[in-house]
């Protein structure tokens, strides 16, 4: 069989691929190997959420006595329920993805890709030419393999939303963004969980200070052992945990250290091009291709930035670059913007603080325990700080955990995106109350250290002194 262009991957990247290819068209195969629903809408972003709201509802019985509304202790959750929505909110976001076989019909193949060269895949036993190649084939959740002895009662983010219930006592080894943002659902929903990981880090912040922010109000919810490896071991029914501080018995284990990208049999080794240790060929991520082949590697499984908005410009970029007329350059990426859905929200724009190098930087700081707004919700808690050049008060990063992140984070995305100074953004209406005069106030406070000539006379305006209006 010869066509012109193969996308490997119906995932959230080989689905943005398939849109740009048929831009150019019609003579292509999408091979999938496994469900066609998306890591997001099946497994990952969407089922995660569903399951947090719920758990954040119940949680909010917790602040009912303090606005003066009684009898909040009579709330049941029942898990069986919590759970059944949230398949039943997962299924209505796979029902687009899982059409895409019937949509495309001989177009469409379920079964292995493995690659035989640069122009050449062996699909379900049949070999295939083909002038272009996208990989999108996803990743999938580390389990070490002495953990596979545990059974069932190792779950992870594919296996977790399939239960119909769930044990009281739930392990979470792994602390990453989705590590956080599960157990501190499963613990909001009154199971007993405890978290572990073998660095003394959470939902990947770099800024110190805002991870012992972060850190303390996380460990009003859930105990954490941090900065060791997670041991495993039968005890008596239970598996113990054992880790920094201290062991948790555990009737289930989530493993949630991560994803690995589905390379392993793919035929990477047939490109004739250099692998590193973990078997990756060197991917321009302005263009995705591998080499000067007319082979590309999107999304998850290049490792790069595994995260559904990236997949997609990624499959984007990759169906762009695979084009006949293709420009060599490839397409600039956005700012990175990374957000973990727990309370806090934890979100980070830009480059990590340690990676922005000698530059001179000016940080301005925000306590959000103080915040107006947010002390009237009773979710007043975390930092933010914002990073600019000092001479030129251009806005370089910021990391964060606030109430709202996810929305003071698109903010600053946005401003960043633009190359926006310290002046522009507070020359930007702000309105009273919200939570975003925190935002301005790190803005303020990182105005005194960085010039912010040419801006308008309204990013002069000082803090008035009062708490209610500032």
């Amino acid at each position: 069989m010869k066509v012109d262009t193969v996308i490997v991957g119906a995932g959230s990247a080989g689905l943005s691929a398939l849109r740009e290819v048929r831009r150019y068209t019609d003579d292509f195969l999408l091979v999938n190997d496994g469900h066609w629903g998306t890591t997001c809408a099946a497994v990952g972003c969407m089922p995660s959420k569903a399951l947090i709201e719920a758990a954040n509802a119940y949680h909010r019985r917790t602040a009912l006595e303090e606005f003066g509304i009684r009898g909040a202790d009579g709330l049941r959750v029942e898990i069986p329920a919590v759970l059944a929505r949230v398949r039943r909110m997962r299924d209505a976001f796979v029902k687009g993805p899982e059409a895409v076989p019937e949509n495309l019909g001989e177009r469409a193949f379920a079964g292995r890709a493995r690659l035989l060269g640069p122009g050449r895949l062996e699909v379900n036993g049949e070999t295939v030419e083909a002038r272009a190649i996208i990989l999108a084939p996803g990743s999938s959740p580390v389990v070490p393999g002495p953990w596979r002895d545990f059974g069932d009662r190792i779950l992870t983010t594919e296996t977790l939303f399939e239960q119909t219930d769930l044990p009281r006592r739930i392990a979470v080894i792994g602390m990453g963004a989705v590590g956080v943002e599960i157990a501190q659902a499963l613990a909001r929903l009154g199971l007993d969980v405890a978290g572990f990981d073998a660095i003394e880090g959470l939902a990947g912040i770099d800024d110190a200070d805002v991870l012992a922010a972060f850190r303390l109000r996380i460990e009003t919810e859930f105990a954490l052992h941090l900065g060791a490896p997670a041991e495993l071991e039968e005890a008596g029914g239970a598996i113990r945990v054992t880790g920094s501080g201290g062991s948790f018995e555990a009737d289930a284990v989530l493993a949630a250290m991560g994803r690995r990208p589905n390379i392993e049999g793919l035929g990477l080794e047939t490109l004739g091009v250099p692998l590193d240790d973990k078997g990756m060929p060197e991917i321009d991520p302005a263009s995705l291709r591998i080499g000067d082949l007319r082979v590309f590697l999107a999304g998850d499984a290049n490792g790069f930035r595994p995260l559904l908005h990236e997949a997609a410009d990624e499959g984007h970029i990759a169906g762009r670059m695979a084009a006949p007329d293709a420009q060599r350059a490839g397409l600039c990426r956005r700012t990175p913007l990374f957000i973990t859905f727990s309370s806090p929200q934890v979100a980070r724009v830009g480059p990590p603080l340690s990676k922005i190098g000698e530059m001179d930087i000016a940080t301005g700081r925000a306590d959000f325990s103080k915040q107006a707004r947010a002390r009237m919700a009773q979710s007043a808690a975390g930092i933010l700080h914002i990073h600019a050049e000092r001479e030129t008060g251009r806005l370089l990063a910021a990391e964060m955990c606030v109430p709202g992140g996810e929305h003071l984070a698109h903010l600053l995305a946005l401003a960043l995106e633009r190359n926006m100074t310290v002046a522009d953004m507070l020359a930007m209406p702000f309105y009273h109350p919200v939570l975003e005069e925190g935002l301005r106030s790190a803005l303020r406070d990182l105005a005194k250290n960085v010039a912010i000539a040419g801006g308008s006379d309204l990013s002069d305006c000082k803090a008035i002194g009062h708490e209610a209006l500032d």
